[in-house]
């Protein structure tokens, strides 16, 4: 969305909710409000969210603030900035500045880039954020010739959003779409990725995008859904999407620590094998040609996770955005 000659990537909605400032948010309020109380909370949380602008000057001075300190990371076009800048909880102003050398590249040279080096793009991962204005000289919005072509929206738990990354730009989806050479809209909820209709509607309606994954859902298992209530859910959120005629690519359970932990109960390695198996059929009943299940088993070794063998790493997360890049591209390929 476009505000004051800024543009606000994954941004759903800039909402005045009587607090200084407009905070920023992955979903409009009305889609927001209707989802459960985590996923409500989730979607205030900046991921793969950007403010992205051309200015004719050098410095500009952008004023947020979050409570949770959320971090900045500034590309210019495809170059990123070696800065990584915590916005404080106040209303700051923060001065950033363009580094000489993305402006000299040559024009044959800018021709293989995604986005124009003339983009400033800042970067933000984190929880909440609040915008409250940019100061710069002949401040405005890309161009759609600026930015990638091809929009590819992901849709899953913590995995998605890519908590265990050091970086947004690392995390699995965010590698896909830089190999699909595609612009991220990133709609990861952590812990609470239930497939909600109410969603669903949401992103089969929305007109931007090319391409979906969706991960669904360890949260389910962890929610303590029914086989028939997540069975009933992912139908409707598959089929929904679906009705778009858009491609889509569903992706089983990653593996984890209930798949190979020596401690865990039967019972729960064997309920992540049956979503896997839901899934598969649900796929497989709908028989629909821009629908492709995709084995999240075959995206991620277990060597790829973290600690907590749940949330995959940067390794894990790289090697994830391979294997995915791969299959979403043989299947825009065949959209062709």
């Amino acid at each position: 969305m476009i505000h004051e000659q800024v543009l606000f990537h994954n941004v759903g909605e800039l909402f005045a909710d009587g607090v200084p400032g407009l905070r920023l948010q992955r979903v409009p309020e009305t889609v927001r409000v209707a989802l459960n109380r985590r996923a409500q909370e989730r979607m205030l949380a900046a991921a793969a969210t950007e403010i992205r602008f051309v200015s004719t000057g050098d410095t500009v001075r952008v004023t947020l603030s979050s409570d949770s300190g959320t971090e900045i990371i500034p590309f210019f076009g495809p170059f990123q900035g070696r800065e990584r800048i915590r916005i404080p909880e106040e209303p700051t102003p923060i001065e950033i500045r363009r580094p000489p050398r993305p402006a000299m590249v040559d024009r044959d040279t800018r021709t293989q880039f995604l986005y124009s080096p003339d983009v400033w793009r800042l970067t933000m991962r984190g929880e909440d954020v609040r915008y409250h204005g940019l100061e710069g000289d002949g401040l405005r919005p890309p161009t759609p010739e600026e930015v990638p072509g091809v929009r590819y929206l992901s849709y899953g738990t913590s995995i998605t959003r890519g908590v265990a990354a050091t970086a947004g730009h690392l995390t699995y989806v965010a590698q896909t779409a830089w190999r699909l050479g595609a612009d991220l809209i990133n709609l990861g909820v952590g812990g609470s990725a239930w497939c909600e209709p109410t969603l669903a509607d949401y992103i089969g309606d929305r007109t931007d995008w090319d391409i979906v994954t969706l991960s669904l859902s360890v949260n389910m298992i962890g929610g303590g859904f029914s086989e028939g209530a997540f069975r009933e859910r992912v139908r409707y959120t598959v089929e929904r999407i679906a009705a778009s005629g858009r491609p889509i690519a569903c992706i089983t359970l990653y593996p984890h620590f209930r798949d190979f932990e020596e401690d865990t109960p039967n019972e729960e390695s064997a309920r992540s094998e049956l979503f896997r198996k839901v899934l598969r059929e649900t796929v497989s009943d709908l028989n629909l040609p821009n629908v492709t299940l995709v084995d999240g088993t075959d995206m991620l070794s277990p060597s790829g996770l973290t600690v907590d063998m749940i949330h995959p790493g940067d390794l894990g997360m790289i090697e994830m955005g391979e294997v995915l890049a791969a299959k979403l591209r043989e299947i825009l390929t065949n959209v062709e």
